[in-house]
């Protein structure tokens, strides 16, 4: 059974806006190239849900792993994305859609946060 991951994002106006995400992707893509990979936008960008999900089904993931790429749980993950995991589990009936925890609520993540902020503070000034 091939396994999927699928990146999910708020997307953006400002197409430099994706580059830490197209980083994430990539460096995902580096350390597991068995998983099969989409990031997609909720909105402004390309792919959306929809055609990310899409593409996944189409390359013969059976299991997608979705995660939200959002600091923390506002309208967006709570209302909007379940609504889009409802709809790609109607479009794809054979894929099995499982959402991960928000990237942003995850102890490693905050720490590693915190730990970029607190070296910030005690470098000297540029």
């Amino acid at each position: 059974m091939k396994q999927g991951l699928l990146l999910f994002a708020h997307g953006a106006r400002e197409p430099r806006w994706t580059s830490p995400f197209e980083d994430i992707a990539q460096r995902i893509r580096t350390q597991q190239p068995d998983v099969a990979l989409e990031l997609a936008y909720l909105e402004f960008m390309s792919p959306n849900m929809a055609e990310a999900g899409q593409r996944l089904a189409a390359a013969g993931c059976r299991r997608v792993a979705i995660l939200p790429l959002f600091l923390g749980a506002g309208g967006h993950v709570l209302k909007d994305l379940p609504a889009l995991i409802a709809d790609l589990e109607k479009m794809h009936r054979t894929v099995q859609w499982r959402r991960l925890p928000i990237i942003g609520e995850v102890d490693s993540v905050l720490a590693a946060m915190t730990s970029a902020a607190v070296n910030m503070l005690t470098q000297p000034s540029q």
